[in-house]
Protein backbone atom coordinates (compact mmCIF):
# COMPACT_ATOMS: atom_id res chain seq x y z
CA UNK A 1 0.00 0.00 0.00
CA UNK A 2 1.27 3.19 -0.97
CA UNK A 3 1.08 6.15 1.42
CA UNK A 4 0.91 9.99 0.08
CA UNK A 5 0.56 12.94 2.29
CA UNK A 6 -1.97 15.81 1.03
CA UNK A 7 -0.17 19.41 1.63
CA UNK A 8 -2.09 21.84 4.49
CA UNK A 9 -2.76 24.57 2.48
CA UNK A 10 -5.30 25.43 4.98
CA UNK A 11 -2.67 26.32 7.05
CA UNK A 12 -1.50 29.53 4.74
CA UNK A 13 2.03 28.46 4.36
CA UNK A 14 1.77 26.77 0.61
CA UNK A 15 3.34 30.07 -0.63
CA UNK A 16 6.51 29.89 1.53
CA UNK A 17 9.48 28.54 0.17
CA UNK A 18 11.21 26.87 3.31
CA UNK A 19 7.61 25.77 4.75
CA UNK A 20 6.94 24.24 1.56
CA UNK A 21 10.72 22.33 1.56
CA UNK A 22 10.22 21.56 5.31
CA UNK A 23 6.66 19.35 4.66
CA UNK A 24 8.17 18.07 1.52
CA UNK A 25 11.53 16.74 2.42
CA UNK A 26 9.64 15.17 5.96
CA UNK A 27 7.46 13.80 3.99
CA UNK A 28 10.54 12.07 1.62
CA UNK A 29 12.46 11.71 4.78
CA UNK A 30 9.71 9.29 6.87
CA UNK A 31 8.78 7.32 3.84
CA UNK A 32 5.53 8.41 2.77
CA UNK A 33 5.40 7.72 -0.90
CA UNK A 34 4.29 11.23 -2.54
CA UNK A 35 2.74 14.62 -1.72
CA UNK A 36 -0.19 16.11 -3.12
CA UNK A 37 -1.40 19.92 -4.17
CA UNK A 38 -4.40 21.03 -4.65
CA UNK A 39 -5.58 23.95 -7.25
CA UNK A 40 -7.41 26.87 -7.89
CA UNK A 41 -6.33 29.15 -10.38
CA UNK A 42 -8.79 31.75 -9.19
CA UNK A 43 -11.33 32.10 -5.92
CA UNK A 44 -14.44 34.43 -6.48
CA UNK A 45 -15.29 36.00 -3.71
CA UNK A 46 -19.14 35.14 -2.49
CA UNK A 47 -19.12 32.55 -5.35
CA UNK A 48 -22.93 31.32 -5.78
CA UNK A 49 -21.25 27.72 -6.35
CA UNK A 50 -21.98 25.19 -4.01
CA UNK A 51 -18.80 23.43 -2.41
CA UNK A 52 -19.69 19.39 -2.37
CA UNK A 53 -17.38 18.35 0.26
CA UNK A 54 -18.85 20.68 3.43
CA UNK A 55 -22.37 20.61 4.40
CA UNK A 56 -22.37 24.04 4.34
CA UNK A 57 -21.53 24.23 0.60
CA UNK A 58 -19.01 26.41 1.73
CA UNK A 59 -15.02 25.69 1.30
CA UNK A 60 -13.18 25.38 4.72
CA UNK A 61 -10.50 27.68 3.13
CA UNK A 62 -10.37 32.40 2.99
CA UNK A 63 -11.08 33.52 -0.49
CA UNK A 64 -7.19 34.65 0.48
CA UNK A 65 -5.80 31.66 1.18
CA UNK A 66 -2.29 31.03 -0.46
CA UNK A 67 -2.87 28.32 -3.61
CA UNK A 68 0.25 28.52 -5.79
CA UNK A 69 -0.09 26.43 -9.14
CA UNK A 70 0.48 22.56 -8.26
CA UNK A 71 2.54 22.22 -11.19
CA UNK A 72 4.77 24.95 -10.34
CA UNK A 73 4.82 23.97 -6.60
CA UNK A 74 5.90 20.33 -7.63
CA UNK A 75 8.27 21.47 -9.70
CA UNK A 76 9.91 23.41 -7.11
CA UNK A 77 9.67 20.49 -4.49
CA UNK A 78 11.32 17.96 -7.35
CA UNK A 79 14.27 19.73 -7.29
CA UNK A 80 14.81 19.68 -3.55
CA UNK A 81 13.69 15.74 -3.48
CA UNK A 82 14.79 12.43 -4.84
CA UNK A 83 12.47 9.83 -4.60
CA UNK A 84 9.18 11.59 -3.43
CA UNK A 85 6.12 11.32 -5.84
CA UNK A 86 4.21 14.52 -6.80
CA UNK A 87 0.96 14.32 -7.32
CA UNK A 88 -1.81 16.73 -7.75
CA UNK A 89 -5.36 16.33 -6.12
CA UNK A 90 -7.38 17.67 -7.98
CA UNK A 91 -6.24 19.63 -11.16
CA UNK A 92 -9.49 21.43 -12.63
CA UNK A 93 -9.04 20.51 -16.42
CA UNK A 94 -11.28 22.96 -17.97
CA UNK A 95 -8.76 25.81 -16.64
CA UNK A 96 -5.95 24.33 -19.01
CA UNK A 97 -5.39 24.39 -22.51
CA UNK A 98 -4.22 20.34 -22.95
CA UNK A 99 -1.57 21.20 -25.57
CA UNK A 100 0.15 23.60 -23.29
CA UNK A 101 -1.03 20.97 -20.13
CA UNK A 102 0.78 18.22 -22.13
CA UNK A 103 4.00 20.05 -21.95
CA UNK A 104 4.16 20.77 -18.55
CA UNK A 105 2.95 17.77 -17.53
CA UNK A 106 5.33 15.86 -19.92
CA UNK A 107 8.00 18.23 -18.69
CA UNK A 108 7.67 17.58 -15.08
CA UNK A 109 7.69 13.85 -15.66
CA UNK A 110 10.66 13.74 -17.34
CA UNK A 111 13.30 16.28 -15.21
CA UNK A 112 11.72 14.74 -12.11
CA UNK A 113 12.79 11.04 -13.22
CA UNK A 114 8.76 9.89 -13.97
CA UNK A 115 7.62 11.17 -9.86
CA UNK A 116 4.40 12.74 -11.41
CA UNK A 117 1.13 11.76 -10.79
CA UNK A 118 -2.09 13.59 -11.66
CA UNK A 119 -5.16 13.69 -10.46
CA UNK A 120 -7.92 15.64 -12.60
CA UNK A 121 -11.21 16.45 -12.77
CA UNK A 122 -14.06 18.94 -14.01
CA UNK A 123 -13.99 21.55 -11.32
CA UNK A 124 -17.02 22.71 -9.06
CA UNK A 125 -16.49 26.43 -9.30
CA UNK A 126 -18.15 27.72 -12.18
CA UNK A 127 -16.71 31.66 -12.01
CA UNK A 128 -13.22 30.55 -11.96
CA UNK A 129 -13.62 28.12 -14.96
CA UNK A 130 -15.33 31.12 -16.52
CA UNK A 131 -12.73 33.43 -15.74
CA UNK A 132 -10.37 30.99 -17.06
CA UNK A 133 -11.81 30.91 -20.36
CA UNK A 134 -13.96 27.47 -20.03
CA UNK A 135 -17.37 27.08 -20.87
CA UNK A 136 -18.92 25.30 -17.18
CA UNK A 137 -22.05 23.47 -18.85
CA UNK A 138 -19.60 21.67 -21.57
CA UNK A 139 -16.79 21.09 -19.03
CA UNK A 140 -16.96 17.30 -18.75
CA UNK A 141 -17.16 17.12 -22.75
CA UNK A 142 -14.07 19.02 -22.62
CA UNK A 143 -12.16 17.33 -20.08
CA UNK A 144 -12.87 14.12 -22.17
CA UNK A 145 -11.15 15.49 -25.00
CA UNK A 146 -8.26 16.99 -23.30
CA UNK A 147 -7.46 13.75 -22.02
CA UNK A 148 -7.05 12.53 -25.27
CA UNK A 149 -5.15 15.46 -26.57
CA UNK A 150 -2.66 14.93 -24.10
CA UNK A 151 -2.34 11.37 -24.60
CA UNK A 152 -2.06 11.51 -28.30
CA UNK A 153 0.65 14.20 -27.85
CA UNK A 154 2.92 12.02 -25.41
CA UNK A 155 2.41 8.79 -27.65
CA UNK A 156 3.20 10.97 -31.18
CA UNK A 157 6.24 9.68 -33.12
CA UNK A 158 8.34 10.96 -36.09
CA UNK A 159 4.81 11.89 -38.33
CA UNK A 160 3.92 14.05 -35.97
CA UNK A 161 0.07 13.99 -34.21
CA UNK A 162 -3.43 14.87 -36.13
CA UNK A 163 -6.01 15.37 -33.87
CA UNK A 164 -9.57 16.75 -34.96
CA UNK A 165 -11.86 17.31 -31.92
CA UNK A 166 -14.33 19.55 -31.12
CA UNK A 167 -12.66 21.74 -29.24
CA UNK A 168 -9.24 21.36 -30.33
CA UNK A 169 -7.55 20.41 -33.69
CA UNK A 170 -4.23 20.59 -34.94
CA UNK A 171 -2.32 18.30 -37.59
CA UNK A 172 1.25 17.45 -37.76
CA UNK A 173 1.79 18.77 -33.92
CA UNK A 174 5.36 17.64 -32.28
CA UNK A 175 5.36 17.88 -28.35
CA UNK A 176 8.95 17.16 -26.73
CA UNK A 177 10.25 16.08 -24.92
CA UNK A 178 8.04 13.15 -23.59
CA UNK A 179 6.98 11.81 -20.12
CA UNK A 180 9.24 9.62 -18.37
CA UNK A 181 7.67 6.92 -18.90
CA UNK A 182 6.29 5.35 -22.78
CA UNK A 183 2.81 5.06 -21.11
CA UNK A 184 2.72 8.64 -20.40
CA UNK A 185 1.76 10.35 -17.20
CA UNK A 186 -0.61 8.92 -15.53
CA UNK A 187 -3.75 10.40 -15.46
CA UNK A 188 -5.94 9.97 -12.41
CA UNK A 189 -10.16 10.98 -12.12
CA UNK A 190 -10.87 12.56 -8.98
CA UNK A 191 -14.68 13.66 -7.59
CA UNK A 192 -17.51 12.05 -6.22
CA UNK A 193 -20.58 11.68 -9.10
CA UNK A 194 -21.34 9.27 -11.01
CA UNK A 195 -19.85 10.73 -14.00
CA UNK A 196 -16.35 11.08 -12.38
CA UNK A 197 -16.60 7.38 -11.61
CA UNK A 198 -17.63 6.71 -15.15
CA UNK A 199 -14.66 8.97 -16.47
CA UNK A 200 -12.69 7.16 -14.49
CA UNK A 201 -13.41 3.98 -15.97
CA UNK A 202 -13.81 5.06 -19.75
CA UNK A 203 -10.35 6.74 -19.77
CA UNK A 204 -8.44 6.65 -16.35
CA UNK A 205 -5.56 5.40 -15.07
CA UNK A 206 -7.16 5.35 -11.91
CA UNK A 207 -9.93 6.73 -9.38
CA UNK A 208 -9.96 9.29 -6.98
CA UNK A 209 -12.84 9.07 -4.86
CA UNK A 210 -13.78 12.29 -3.06
CA UNK A 211 -16.12 12.92 0.12
CA UNK A 212 -17.51 9.35 -0.57
CA UNK A 213 -17.97 7.10 2.58
CA UNK A 214 -19.78 3.82 2.97
CA UNK A 215 -22.03 2.98 0.66
CA UNK A 216 -21.79 5.61 -1.47
CA UNK A 217 -18.11 4.96 -1.38
CA UNK A 218 -18.95 1.43 -3.17
CA UNK A 219 -21.26 2.25 -5.39
CA UNK A 220 -18.95 4.98 -6.64
CA UNK A 221 -16.27 2.32 -7.07
CA UNK A 222 -18.70 -0.41 -8.21
CA UNK A 223 -19.79 2.31 -11.24
CA UNK A 224 -16.68 3.40 -12.12
CA UNK A 225 -16.09 -0.63 -12.94
CA UNK A 226 -18.69 -1.26 -14.68
CA UNK A 227 -17.80 1.47 -17.13
CA UNK A 228 -14.49 -0.16 -17.60
CA UNK A 229 -15.52 -3.24 -18.88
CA UNK A 230 -18.30 -1.31 -21.02
CA UNK A 231 -15.48 0.34 -22.54
CA UNK A 232 -13.49 -3.12 -23.17
CA UNK A 233 -11.00 -2.21 -20.15
CA UNK A 234 -9.90 -4.70 -17.38
CA UNK A 235 -11.15 -2.88 -14.32
CA UNK A 236 -8.54 -4.19 -11.99
CA UNK A 237 -6.66 -1.93 -14.49
CA UNK A 238 -8.05 0.89 -13.28
CA UNK A 239 -6.25 2.08 -9.67
CA UNK A 240 -8.10 3.29 -6.81
CA UNK A 241 -7.32 5.90 -4.55
CA UNK A 242 -8.79 6.23 -1.15
CA UNK A 243 -8.34 9.10 1.79
CA UNK A 244 -7.82 8.81 5.66
CA UNK A 245 -6.50 11.36 8.07
CA UNK A 246 -2.64 10.80 9.03
CA UNK A 247 -3.90 9.64 12.95
CA UNK A 248 -6.51 7.45 11.89
CA UNK A 249 -3.64 5.33 9.46
CA UNK A 250 -3.06 1.91 10.93
CA UNK A 251 -3.19 -1.80 9.61
CA UNK A 252 -6.78 -1.80 9.84
CA UNK A 253 -7.34 0.74 7.57
CA UNK A 254 -4.97 -1.13 5.04
CA UNK A 255 -6.71 -3.95 5.16
CA UNK A 256 -10.22 -1.95 4.98
CA UNK A 257 -8.44 -0.22 1.14
CA UNK A 258 -7.44 -3.54 -0.26
CA UNK A 259 -10.70 -5.37 0.33
CA UNK A 260 -11.96 -2.43 -1.97
CA UNK A 261 -8.95 -2.67 -4.14
CA UNK A 262 -7.26 0.38 -3.32
CA UNK A 263 -3.40 0.31 -3.48
CA UNK A 264 -2.83 4.34 -2.47
CA UNK A 265 -4.02 6.15 0.09
CA UNK A 266 -3.86 10.15 0.65
CA UNK A 267 -3.45 11.56 4.60
CA UNK A 268 -4.52 14.62 5.37
CA UNK A 269 -3.62 15.83 8.96
CA UNK A 270 -6.28 15.87 11.53
CA UNK A 271 -8.41 19.57 11.97
CA UNK A 272 -6.56 19.86 15.46
CA UNK A 273 -2.97 20.34 13.45
CA UNK A 274 -3.40 23.72 12.90
CA UNK A 275 0.22 24.48 12.75
CA UNK A 276 2.85 23.16 10.52
CA UNK A 277 4.58 21.57 13.50
CA UNK A 278 1.51 19.71 14.30
CA UNK A 279 1.02 18.50 11.25
CA UNK A 280 4.67 17.23 10.61
CA UNK A 281 4.28 15.32 14.41
CA UNK A 282 1.32 13.60 12.77
CA UNK A 283 3.19 12.54 10.46
CA UNK A 284 6.27 11.46 12.68
CA UNK A 285 3.52 9.57 14.38
CA UNK A 286 2.00 7.74 11.22
CA UNK A 287 5.04 6.58 10.00
CA UNK A 288 6.34 5.19 13.00
CA UNK A 289 3.17 3.40 13.63
CA UNK A 290 3.51 1.64 9.66
CA UNK A 291 7.36 1.31 10.08
CA UNK A 292 7.85 3.61 6.60
CA UNK A 293 10.74 5.65 7.38
CA UNK A 294 13.97 5.38 9.52
CA UNK A 295 14.51 8.73 9.94
CA UNK A 296 12.22 11.04 12.45
CA UNK A 297 11.62 14.61 12.78
CA UNK A 298 12.61 16.01 15.86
Amino acid sequence: MKLGVVMPVELGMAGDPERVLEFARAAESLGFDEISAVEHAVVIGDTGSEYPYSPTGKSHLPDDCPLPDPLELLSFVAGATTRLGLATGVLVAPNHNPVVLAKRLATLDRLSGGRARICLGVGWMREEIEACGGDFTRRGKATDEAIAVMRALWAGGSEGVDFAGEFYSFSRAFSYPKPARPSGVPLYIGGHSAAAARRAGRLGDGFQPLGLGGDDLTAAVGTMRAAAADAGRDPSDVALVLGATLPRMDEAKVEWAESLGCDRILLSASRHATTLDAVLDEMNSCSQRMGLGSVGVA
